[in-house]
This record gives C-alpha cells, sequence and structure tokens, in this order.
C-alpha cells in the first residue's frame, strides 16, 4: 500500500514526553509486534533507537499481517505510557506497510541470535540494523569529523590525490596492477606517499583521509587489501613534532569517543583507554628488551610478530617505537645525523599491533637517488617525483595511519573487518 506521505516529523529517540498531544511521523522497521486482542503494541526501530506504537482499529491487520523488519511509516499522537521501557508511545491514527521483509532473513538483525561474522557481512546493509554494529559506524563517522577539525584547526589543507598510479612510487612489490588506456600499466596507490611530500612545496602542510590498496596475501584478523589511511605531511617540522601531532590526535580520538560519544561508545562495548602520555621507546631499547625476554635479536633484524607481541605485554597500551635502522625503512625516510646507521623513523603501536609509521624524509634531490640506487630501485622511474625536489622542496616529515585499525582498537574488536562496512580481503571481493 503507498502511503500518501513518507516525510517523517520525528526519529525515534525525539519522541519523548514533550511531545505529549502533539501529532507525529515516524518511519523505521519493524521489530517487535505483541497482538493483545483488539490493539497491538508495535516497536519500530530507525538508526537512533526505538519507539513504541498502538495499533488499534482498521489498521491493526495491516501491522498484524507485516513480517518483522518490514519498511513502515506511522502517523499518530504522542501519549503517556504504561509500559516500563517506553514512557510515550505513538497512538497510530495510520499506518502504512511500504516494504514488506522477505522471511527466512540470512541473519537476526536485532543481536538475539549470534551469526558468523562471514554471514553478516553477505547481508551487511541488513546486519547495520543491529544497535551495537550501527553503534561503531557512528563512531568511526565522529572518527573522522574529529581527524578533520584538529588537523584543520592546526593549519592543515585536505587534499585528494590520485589512487591510480603510472608507476610502482614505494618500490613495493605488493600493488595491484592493471591496463590502462592505452596499452599503459597502472596500479592502485598503496599510499599517497610521493605525492603528499611535492604537495608540501607549495601547500606546507596537508592532510589526506583516503582509500589504498595493498596486494599482500595475508589473511589475518588486522590485513585489509583496501583500507583507509589517515596522512599528513608538513613542510619545516621534524619527526618529533609530528609524533607529537599523531599522539594528541589519538588521544583527541579516544577522549572524545569515551565523553562525547558516550552512549555509542557504551553500546560497543569499547575499551576504556586513558592516554596521559605514549611512551617513546627507541629500536635499540626495545632490542635490548627482548633480549631481556629471550628474543634474541641483533642490530638490524626486524621486529617479528613474536617480538612485537612481547613488547606488547611489556608496554600495553599505546607506545611508540623510533629511531629504526636506516636499512629496514623506504628510500624517502632521511638518516640520523647523529648515527647515520639509525633513521628520524617511528611507528605508532597498540600492543603487538602497527598503527601507524612515519619520520623526516629526504628533501635533498641528489641524496633521495643515491638512496633509491642503494636499495636497488632505479632513480629514472621516479623521475615525475624527483623534479619536485629541484623546484626547492623544504624539509618535511609526516605519517600515515591505519584508521581501521585504530578504530578496531578503540572499540574492543579483535577482528578489523567489523569496523569495516564491506571489507575486501584475500577472500572476499563481494558485496
Amino acid at each position: 500500500m503507498a502511503a500518501k506521505n513518507i516525510k517523517r516529523t520525528h526519529y525515534a529517540s525525539e519522541v519523548n514526553d514533550t511531545l505529549v498531544g502533539q501529532q507525529v511521523i515516524v518511519g523505521g522497521w519493524i521489530e517487535d509486534i505483541r497482538d493483545i486482542g483488539k490493539l497491538a503494541f508495535v516497536t519500530i526501530r530507525d538508526v537512533t533507537g526505538l519507539c513504541q506504537v498502538v495499533v488499534t482499529g482498521g489498521n491493526l491487520q495491516s501491522a498484524l499481517q507485516a513480517p518483522r523488519q518490514s519498511a513502515v511509516i506511522v502517523a499518530g499522537i504522542v501519549q503517556k505510557s504504561k509500559a516500563r521501557d517506553f514512557p510515550v508511545e505513538v497512538n497510530v491514527s495510520e499506518f502504512t506497510v511500504l516494504t514488506e521483509s522477505l522471511h527466512p532473513l540470512p541473519i537476526d538483525p536485532t543481536g538475539r541470535v549470534e551469526s558468523a561474522l562471514d554471514k553478516r557481512l553477505d547481508a551487511r546493509a541488513l546486519d547495520l540494523r543491529n544497535p551495537r554494529i550501527a553503534a561503531i559506524f557512528r563512531l568511526r563517522s565522529a572518527g573522522l569529523m574529529i581527524i578533520r577539525d584538529a588537523l584543520s584547526s592546526q593549519g592543515f589543507i585536505e587534499v585528494n590525490t590520485p589512487k591510480i598510479i603510472g608507476s610502482a612510487s614505494e618500490g613495493g612489490a605488493n600493488l595491484f596492477g592493471f591496463e590502462y588506456f592505452g596499452g599503459r600499466k597502472a596500479y592502485l596507490a598503496q599510499s599517497p606517499q610521493l605525492y603528499k611530500e611535492q604537495l608540501t612545496l607549495g601547500l606546507d602542510k596537508v592532510f589526506e583521509i583516503g582509500p589504498y590498496f595493498r596486494a599482500e596475501n595475508s589473511h589475518t584478523v588486522r590485513h585489509l587489501s583496501e583500507f583507509t589511511s589517515v596522512d599528513i605531511e608538513a613542510a619545516f617540522v621534524d619527526y618529533e613534532e609530528v609524533m607529537d601531532i599523531l599522539e594528541k590526535l589519538v588521544r583527541k580520538i579516544a577522549t572524545e569517543f569515551q565523553e562525547r560519544y558516550k552512549p555509542d561508545f557504551q553500546t560497543v562495548g569499547g575499551k576504556e583507554i586513558s592516554i596521559a602520555k605514549i611512551d617513546r621507546l627507541t629500536y635499540e631499547q626495545c632490542i635490548e628488551e627482548l633480549a631481556k625476554e629471550g628474543e634474541k635479536l641483533e642490530f638490524g633484524d626486524d621486529l617479528s610478530d613474536s617480538a612485537l607481541r612481547k613488547l606488547g605485554n611489556l608496554h600495553p597500551g599505546f607506545y611508540f617505537i623510533m629511531d629504526w635502522p636506516l636499512k629496514l625503512k623506504p628510500f624517502y625516510i632521511q638518516a640520523n645525523e647523529e648515527d647515520l646507521r639509525l633513521s628520524k623513523s617511528f611507528d605508532l603501536q597498540y600492543n603487538y599491533l602497527e598503527l601507524a609509521s612515519g619520520g623526516r624524509r629526504l628533501h635533498e634531490p641528489a641524496k633521495l637517488r643515491t638512496r633509491l640506487a642503494e636499495q636497488g630501485l632505479n632513480p629514472a622511474t621516479f623521475q615525475d617525483h624527483l623534479k619536485a625536489f629541484e623546484w626547492g622542496m623544504p624539509p618535511h616529515s609526516g605519517w600515515g595511519l591505519g584508521y581501521d585499525r585504530l578504530m578496531m582498537v578503540l572499540t574492543g574488536e579483535e577482528n578489523v573487518r567489523e569496523v569495516v562496512l564491506y571489507p575486501r580481503d584475500t577472500a572476499r571481493l563481494t558485496p
């Protein structure tokens, strides 16, 4: 049956005792129906929550015949309620079923009957009717707004760099390649690194929030083929200064989730995290600590997953690992002038999980060419990038933060797919 009017006047959460005696129109989906003869109590959920409506008379059959989870719009007068969970309810004058749901549904969107993650992802749009799942993505949206506000207030300019690129820009092997127009080889970007460095030439401080792609054949609870990264780059700052920016930003997001967005944070069962100061450990300190834990590593060895798990036990929560060996870092990372074995670089960890990586960048073209050659990369491949450095490139530093992993940590989830609407990994390409 077509509704005469599909424009709602109020969301479910707005139907309260200040509206008693007033007409409202509420749209949502049927969660429960309680038939008590000459009337029925129907709970209607929308993105904000639940409200109860009372259906009688000519509307009763429409309500009783409607399958649960059908989309409806109802009009009526708000009145006091005797229900324990609803101080007010809507006495319905018009009850219209807009679209019936087809049963059996693939999952129970109320969350009363649990479903495996893969089944939920196959029906993700329906899964979002689960209040806890919806709260995760409201928090995800809020976090992005916090980031934009925080960085913009510090003079950063938001930019958008290409996701289709013409060369393997960072020299990595884990790129998705495809044929572009004219038979040219193209790739999906794994980061905005080279572009954001170039942009400091004229825009000084930039940030980008965008999707990136990595053809890494890893199927773990923390790896995705498409992920969201938050990147910054700033001219005339050293790496410890951008570490400060990252630390303050993570603290702000965690604090606002727990205070400003407390209802959603409680709904998802997020981790109460107090970040007074994030510890900064040097790579060499980590090697020494790990030696005491029986993890024998030589200077220059990368930190394995098992080593990082041991470090995470020693430093639960957030911590930085800084001053990595230069040979472990990409060609664009600058050496530490006081010890050329080391780099001006850092990773942000949460327990064993790497969340961000950054550092001071090389800004002198001659040194960049030398480093490219040292890493077995052809400087000619990077000519479009290198020429920008010949136009008076300022010293600059930056970082990239894996936003999906940060959301995983703050919401207390154990699988990064829980905080991504439609995750892409080695096994999943749909929906």
